[in-house]
């Protein structure tokens, strides 16, 4: 694999000229190009540029303004973004949006609560206009790949793997307060992102899968930053060897590179798989121009990638798996470094008990979700383990197919059937064990899987409760081996199998017996069913003019993913519930947080009911008496008091809102961070009123604990100011720092000033009124 150090012409689609002194010459030479090729003009012969030209608003390329064709949304997700459109004007749904049920499927979790959130998501259907996709029928991103995808198109879905682009459609995975712009018929705002080429070359050896594809590229650019906020566009001839479903499972696993987005040319196989789910007119041919312009380029050789293996805790963590095998101490050594790290030594942490006889042997299996539960993927594993056994020790293999169309078919060609007799479990649509809300392994149990995410706690493991257990991600072909050797990890390709390959027969009837489809008309008259644990926003505040803030969690961990920052699993049935939710925050991470937030907020509950703050939060006392020796007018009417975190990268991996909703609705005003993961994370800050403030590397003049003031922050947002002044408030004196705000769009610094999206909307609308 190879990574350009520099922007690259891609020529024709398959020749490559890096941006140097005599590039132009060198297209010249392989073109009846005449006029001068420049990056900016080459670069809108990419597929990306195209589409975004197409959805983009504000008549400039540099500042774009997008509008989606299609929204998507989970059941994890969907009732926040609902209630918020709702409390901001919402009247109608303005383009078709799904609803699917697939992440709070499991509804003996928490009562009535899951089962009282799907009712109102059909509720909200039929009111807005809307598609509702009962639990365990497909998850969010089949269900789109199936019915929504379409060549040229934009989804947005408030789940991070929204990634349609193997079918011709770029997609984005974004915070829920992002769809609910849509829906009140605004626009997503983003600066033209780079976009990188992903130019493909050689065919699969036989046994390895997407997902080894997928890792491979996940292990040579997350950790360098390659592709991060970038557009990934996939090009080349090896394209041509890859089947949809292959394509797919690449495609998916993009989102763990940390890009905004990604897009792939098309041909007539893609053609083909619009033909089989009956949409043979929403196939479009994309391919780059005669010269377009990369900001850079990854080139890959498909015949020399090997079967792969994410270990603990990150999906970019890889080996091959011959090379975990052949150095199995080594390397199960550095995962218990990285987990004193990552599990901040909560619990003893080691795998090396799992090496039996020289090999590794692992407890568990898992083929599921939007990565592994695909038809290509399931029959090769059914391939591999025809006639075997995955024997009657710990090891367990539960397979997941992503919808129930793909779960008919694999009935009707046997599939499931030679899966079952070998011990393995066939389950319904679900996403649970990706996010820790199924399948949770023993304590000390550790799980193979072909899913998006092996995050620490990703599995379901509790560190407050002495509990852990870990995941390695790969492919289902090699879970397939390994399950065949009855739980000794094994790569597909050392095995000797015949892959049938059989042909995929696409049956909608389900769907058109069981999803509700308005077909874009509302029902004003229809009431909302509301659940006793599904509660509206709290009031939140205008940024005031200054604002002190108690750091009350230091996190030092190089990246901190957004399930450290609000766990998944089974407290994703509280996600209705913003106050409920909001105990949990950082509970697996920070324990002590949430009382540290919730005591310092008494104080802004104070100021909003006109009393003295500095009466129900003693050390503010203190506080103030040394603000006061440098600003004496800081105080009644003029002045916020909340908490902030400090985290060295936030915001790696989830979309979920709620990783930023929480910390406001305990009293956070602001994140302080070396640098945001994901632009998603940082948007929802924004989106929730919450400042992003950057604090350069290596600087951290502060400490868990410490109290910060920032006088005429109002001011500064107002104007523009990129360079906050601040203040460390200590031992009864005051010492300055510098905060950074980093680009913020006009509405951004609205939205910051109004407290949240909610209060600018609906300050919007009493306006218009």
């Amino acid at each position: 694999m190879k990574l350009y150090e520099n922007g690259v012409y891609l020529i024709n689609g398959t020749e490559r000229v890096e941006a140097a002194p005599g590039a132009e010459e060198a297209i010249r030479s392989k073109t009846s190009v005449s006029t001068p090729v420049t990056p900016k003009e080459a670069a809108k012969n990419t597929i990306a540029y195209s589409i975004l030209s197409a959805h983009n608003t504000s008549g400039s390329m540099d500042q774009l303004k997008i509008k989606f064709d299609k929204l998507t949304s989970h059941d994890i997700t969907f009732v926040g973004i609902i209630q918020t459109a709702r409390a901001s004007g919402l009247e109608k749904f303005p383009v078709p949006y799904v609803l699917t049920n697939c992440h709070n499927s499991l509804c003996a979790v928490g009562g009535t609560i899951n089962e009282d959130d799907h009712m109102f998501g059909l509720s909200c259907a039929k009111k807005y206009g809307g598609v509702y996709v009962p639990p365990h029928q497909a998850v969010i991103h089949q269900y789109a790949r199936e019915m929504l995808a379409a060549g040229g198109a934009m989804v947005l879905g408030s789940d991070s793997h929204t990634r349609y682009g193997a079918l011709g459609t770029m997609a984005m995975g974004e915070g829920g307060p992002e769809l609910v712009k849509q829906l009140l018929g605004k626009t997503y705002d983003i600066n033209m992102p780079g976009v990188i080429g992903v130019y493909l070359t050689g065919k699969p050896e036989i046994g390895v899968g997407p997902q080894d594809v997928a890792l491979a590229i996940i292990g040579e650019v997350f950790a360098n930053g390659y592709v991060n906020n970038k557009v990934m566009e996939f090009v080349g001839p090896g394209i041509s060897n890859l089947s949809a479903d292959f394509r797919i499972g690449i495609d998916v696993m993009t989102t763990e590179t940390t890009c905004l987005s990604s897009i792939w040319r098309t041909d007539e196989i893609i053609r083909e798989f619009y033909e089989i789910h009956g949409r043979p007119e929403d196939y479009k041919e994309l391919n780059p121009g005669a010269v377009a312009y990369y900001d850079g380029m990854i080139e890959i050789d498909l015949s020399t990638i090997k079967p792969m293996i994410a270990m603990p805790f990150h999906p970019s963590n890889t080996y091959t798996i011959e090379e975990l095998n052949a150095n199995l101490t080594d390397i199960l050594e550095d995962c218990e470094k990285k987990a004193l790290v990552s599990l901040d030594g909560a619990v003893d942490f080691t795998l090396k008990d799992k090496v039996r006889n020289g090999k590794l042997y692992v407890d568990q299996g898992i083929i599921a979700g939007c990565a592994g539960g695909g038809f290509e993927n399931i029959c090769a594993a059914a391939d591999i383990l025809k006639g075997a056994s995955i024997g009657p020790d710990e090891f367990t293999l539960s397979v997941y197919p992503a919808s129930t169309p793909i779960y008919m078919e694999l009935l009707k060609n046997g599939a499931a059937a030679a899966l079952m007799e070998t011990g393995a479990i066939l389950k319904t649509a679900f996403c649970g064990p990706c996010f820790g809300a199924g399948d949770t392994p023993g304590n000390n149990g550790f799980s193979i899987r072909h899913s998006t995410r092996n995050f620490p706690n990703r599995e379901g493991s509790k560190l407050q409760s002495g509990q852990i257990a870990s995941v390695a991600l790969m492919d289902a072909r090699s879970i397939a081996a390994t399950a065949a050797n009855q739980g000794y990890l094994t790569a597909a390709t050392d095995l000797d199998v015949h892959f049938g390959n059989p042909k995929y027969f696409f049956d909608g009837k389900i769907y058109a017996n069981r999803v509700f489809d308005s077909k874009g008309k509302a029902d004003p008259d229809q009431e909302i069913k509301f659940g006793p644990n599904i509660k509206d926003w709290p009031k939140m505040s205008p940024l005031p003019e200054n604002l002190v803030l108690k750091v009350v969690s230091e996190i030092h961990d190089p990246v901190t993913t957004t399930d450290e920052l609000i766990p998944s699993g089974e407290t994703s049935s509280y996600r209705s519930n913003p106050l409920g939710l909001a105990e949990f925050t950082l509970s697996r991470k920070d324990p002590a947080y949430v009382g540290k937030a919730k005591e310092v907020q008494k104080a802004q509950k104070a100021i909003e009911e006109g009393k003295c703050p500095l009466e129900v939060l003693e050390e503010l006392k203190e506080v103030m008496a040394a603000v006061h020796t440098r600003f004496p007018e800081v105080g009644e009417g003029n002045l916020g008091i909340g908490s902030t975190i400090f985290a060295v990268k936030p915001g790696d991996g989830s979309a979920r809102e709620q990783a930023a909703s929480c910390q406001k609705v305990l009293g956070g005003w602001a994140n302080i961070a070396h640098e945001y993961a994901t632009k998603r994370y940082r948007s929802n800050l924004i989106n929730w009123g919450m400042l992003p403030f950057l604090i350069p590397e290596g600087q951290l003049p502060f400490e868990n604990g410490d109290y910060l003031f920032i006088p005429g922050i109002q001011k500064a947002v107002q104007e523009k100011q990129s360079d906050i002044l601040a203040y460390l408030v200590k031992d009864g004196g005051i010492s300055e720092f510098t905060l950074k705000l980093g680009d913020l769009t006009e509405d951004e610094r609205t939205i910051i000033l109004k407290g949240c999206l909610i209060n600018y909307y609906r300050d919007s609308n009493e306006q218009a009124e």
